[in-house]
């Protein structure tokens, strides 16, 4: 294998989702819908492709000792100083990321063809999953954060999408939109990156960078700037990985079909966030205040949902913040700089947390059998932790975890509503003004109705 036939199994390993992507998309359009075992061949046959690919790049680059590829495909534009370049690299950190990306899709995209059998939505579910599998690639294997965005936004379109899978009811549209408006709102934080470091170093790409054992970006010459971009970076990782305070979301997210918080919220979205610190991890090391607060961030998320996942009733809530707290973890030891040791914990985290979501159905029934078997209750787990915290402290901390840390409660008071009256304020002033302009009474009739709509 050539180093030409390299760039083009690198371009492979994006363009196979894409072309799963395509082919649904353009039957559903042409009115020409697939079957089932159609749609799960496409899906099958492209991921598996994806999936050989990187692994054949693997097994070239060690052979020939290559530690890092990178394939120019063009330029999108290019203004004074400033350009777009589009690239992909192949290196430690991206390829074990793609080659677990295309494989665990691939396969929730065979296990999803007996759980979803003629499901209204199964073939929305299998484009949507394409169009995930795609934003993965595209994100792991970009060579400059201005394409790690564009494969980032369509992650988290996906996501919310599928939350909101089950539409005929209001809990997972509501949960998809909340999750929705959280990616908004941290993804801020990645936009202002890319514009921040366009500005400071006159690029965003993925560089070698001396002394990293993978390829990083570009870190700025001041430490302010260093700071602000990190920062920034952090922001973003914390809403996609659930982080708190901004991980109320992730349980919520269950509603969702279970083979897509399994991929999503197990094994691939939830770790894109320690994937872009892994990324910046040049940035972190010219801000050791941003280092600080990864590891902060990480040690409050695995503290806070330990003990909140202890008092779950379901099972797919008590995994959600069990992922919740393997990730805290993952930013701690990013914030400390065992880089290595962080990406042996994602890959082997995302492996456990899929199969267990994937069993999460039938893992009830499997315990029961097996208290038949042994002839009594199975051991409670976490007694520790009991025997660690002091007994009048106890209640205190089961009212905590039911309340899942205030946070939700504090968010909703202390930010979502005074925004929610700021704009009813703004909605007002409007409405008066129109009706001054129209030349009628300053307050219309229709407010009430509205108001009312907005309570």
């Amino acid at each position: 294998m050539t180093e030409a036939w390299i760039q083009v199994a690198t371009v492979l390993c994006v363009a196979a989702p894409g072309v799963a992507f395509a082919l649904i998309a353009g039957a559903e359009w042409m009115r020409f819908p697939l079957q089932e075992r159609e749609v799960v061949r496409i899906v099958g046959v492209c991921f598996s492709v994806a999936t050989l690919a990187v692994v054949g790049s693997a097994g070239w680059m060690l052979h020939a000792g290559v530690t890092e590829v990178r394939v120019p495909i063009g330029d999108w534009f290019e203004v004074a100083h400033h350009g777009f370049s589009l690239a992909l690299v192949l290196d430690r950190l991206s390829l074990p990321f793609a080659a677990l990306g295309a494989a665990l899709v691939g396969l929730i995209g065979a296990f999803s063809q007996r759980y979803l059998h003629r499901e209204r939505g199964f073939r929305r579910f299998y484009l949507l999953l394409s169009l995930f599998g795609l934003g993965v690639e595209l994100v792991v294997l970009a060579g400059s954060l201005d394409l790690v965005f564009f494969g980032w936004e369509l992650v988290g379109l996906t996501s919310a999408l599928l939350i909101a899978f089950f539409d005929e009811r209001a809990a997972p549209v509501r949960h998809g939109l909340r999750a929705f408006l959280t990616y908004r709102v941290c993804d801020l934080g990645l936009m202002a990156a890319v514009v921040w470091l366009h500005h400071t170093v006159s690029s965003a790409e993925v560089a070698p960078h001396a002394g990293s054992e993978w390829a990083g970006l570009v870190a700025p010459e001041g430490a302010l700037d260093a700071t602000i971009v990190g920062a920034l970076l952090v922001w973003a990782a914390m809403g996609k990985s659930a982080q708190v305070p901004l991980g109320g979301w992730l349980p919520r997210a269950m509603e969702g079909p279970t083979p897509s918080s399994a991929v999503f919220y197990g094994a691939l979205s939830i770790h894109l966030g320690p994937y872009l610190l892994l990324r910046a991890a040049p940035i972190l090391d010219r801000a050791p205040i941003v280092a600080g607060l990864v590891v902060t961030i990480g040690a409050l998320t695995a503290t806070h949902a330990t003990f909140v996942g202890r008092v779950q009733t379901d099972i797919k809530s008590a995994l959600a913040y069990a992922s919740m707290t393997q990730v805290g973890l993952i930013f701690v030891e990013i914030g400390l700089g065992f880089r290595f040791l962080a990406l042996a914990h994602i890959v082997g985290h995302a492996c456990i947390r899929t199969l267990q979501l994937l069993r999460a159905p039938s893992i009830l029934h499997d315990n029961r059998h097996l208290e038949q078997a042994v002839g009594s209750h199975l051991p409670r787990p976490g007694g520790h932790l009991e025997r660690m915290v002091p007994r009048r402290l106890q209640p205190w901390l089961y009212r905590h975890a039911l309340e899942r840390g205030y946070f939700d409660s504090l968010l909703a008071d202390g930010i979502l509503a005074p925004v929610v009256r700021l704009l009813r304020g703004v909605d007002r002033v409007e409405r008066r003004w129109i009706a001054l302009l129209e030349g009628g009474d300053d307050k219309p009739a229709d407010e009430g109705s509205g108001s009312r709509v907005a309570r």
